[in-house]
């Protein structure tokens, strides 16, 4: 009997041996591959390329026979499908609502487009060509008195957002007030295929790649560190420039904070059985329970697994179509705000968005042809050329701060987190919120973000 015991013994021992090597091996960070900061992704041969480095500016200017055409395509759009009885945005855009804001678009908004050209032009935008690409950009630098401290800062948006999402806080940054002694010199890039950005010529260029990009673009600006902070997309770039180029990054704050990989998710499930052990009480819902979370995550992705695989066919059906863009991209701000606005025939939009704002960002996918090249980074992260998914796993030193909006996508405990940001020095939950903070919330998103840097400051 002793024998059979020993024998079980060693068999179990082996047997849990082997499943923490499995482990540690499916844990292990995703190695940082070599990256070339002058790689190209331009149109054509590499060698008939020459770089031009000067800083251009730039306006955004349309002629009136560009907005014109729209007007007609607004005046003249396709049938709509009737809503189901009874039905609000539980079966996607509701198509009386999105009547409204058609009639709204092609009269009142396109009746002041020289208003709202002026809007976004109220800060000076600027384009120089990086790794092949002309690079968009707005520049702010404070007009402070001397010997006021000034930090610079790059802020990330994501999709189907914009530069636009910015223009609320963009003020508030570069401003002295009571709750700082310092300002922020404030870059906003475009993404590279997003608005007036121009998209990759090149198959490949991942988040990983475009934050080699962003990285070069500050340097170019002339700042060899920076704080980051961005949502989304650029949240996921944000924290790769955080990981890959440490030394150059002051601090970074996100409010998509997230890590990728086996860990962190078997500390998430770990978590689920007892949350109020990990998290305190009253935010236990900002995370749990997982299963409500996983299905309305999943209800929201269906664009997400279409991007990822097909873009350019989902892409060829928006471009162009002002009707169909209006409906896809304002759909997101609808029920990525708050899930129960599902429930609202008039999807809660106005609720902490005005329709000027919504259709300023429309207005830039719209103009300038971008929506199918915004799309395809979801096939580089996700898709074959993906293989860099995993580097965020690697562990980063550079001081951290996540806002947590009980509304966004995805939240992630900081005991999965604190494996990945080593030195996180920051982490909020807001009972309000969702994934457009920057332009949902901008105040609270200021103060969160004035908070951490000083931290990261004293």
């Amino acid at each position: 009997m002793g024998f059979f015991v020993r024998v079980l013994f060693v068999g179990t021992t082996l047997l849990l041996a082997m499943g923490y090597k499995q482990y540690k091996d499916a844990t292990k960070p995703v190695p940082i591959p070599p990256l070339d900061p002058k790689e190209y992704w331009g149109a054509g041969d590499i060698k008939q390329y020459k770089e031009d480095t000067t800083i251009k500016p730039f306006k955004v200017a349309y002629s009136p026979e560009v907005i014109e055409k729209l007007r007609s395509k607004l005046d003249d759009p396709p049938t709509l499908v009737k809503p189901l009885e009874g039905a609000a945005f539980e079966y996607g855009f509701n198509s009386n609502r999105l009547q409204d804001i058609l009639k709204y678009w092609k009269t009142s908004y396109l009746n002041k487009w020289n208003e709202r050209e002026a809007f976004l032009n109220q800060f000076p935008h600027f384009k120089t060509q990086i790794q092949g690409l002309n690079i968009h950009f707005i520049h702010v630098k404070p007009k402070v008195p001397a010997g006021t401290k000034v930090l610079p800062l790059i802020l990330l948006h994501g999709w189907p957002g914009s530069v636009r999402e910015f223009y609320e806080i963009i003020p508030k940054l570069t401003t002295k007030s009571d709750d700082k002694d310092f300002v922020f010199e404030v870059v906003v890039p475009s993404l590279p295929g997003y608005g007036w950005s121009q998209p990759a010529s090149k198959q490949g260029l991942s988040p990983l790649k475009i934050a080699v990009i962003m990285k070069n673009l500050m340097e170019r600006i002339g700042h060899q560190k920076f704080y980051v902070q961005g949502g989304d997309w650029g949240a996921i770039i944000g924290n790769l420039i955080s990981t890959v180029f440490q030394d150059n990054v002051i601090g970074v704050h996100l409010n998509m904070c997230g890590s990728s990989g086996l860990k962190s998710f078997l500390k998430t499930v770990v978590a689920s059985f007892a949350p109020s052990q990990f998290i305190e009480e009253k935010y236990v819902s900002h995370y749990y329970p997982a299963l409500p979370k996983l299905t309305y995550l999943l209800a929201e992705s269906g664009y997400m697994h279409i991007q990822a695989t097909k873009p350019d066919t989902i892409g060829t059906a928006l471009v162009g179509n002002p009707v169909g863009l209006a409906a896809y991209i304002l759909e997101k701000f609808s029920t990525w705000t708050n899930p129960s606005y599902r429930q609202l025939p008039d999807g809660g939009l106005e609720k902490y968005f005005t329709l000027d704002s919504l259709l300023d960002n429309i207005m830039i996918y719209y103009l300038t042809d971008s929506i199918t090249t915004s799309q395809r980074i979801y096939y580089e992260q996700f898709g074959t050329g993906g293989a860099t998914m995993g580097v965020d796993q690697n562990p980063t030193k550079v001081p951290a701060g996540c806002a947590k909006f009980k509304y966004e996508l995805m939240n992630t405990i900081d005991w999965a987190l604190r494996d990945h940001f080593t030195n996180l020095v920051q982490s909020n939950h807001f009972d309000d919120g969702g994934h457009f903070a920057a332009m949902q919330l901008p105040n609270v998103l200021y103060k969160d973000f004035v908070k951490f840097v000083v931290k990261v400051e004293q």
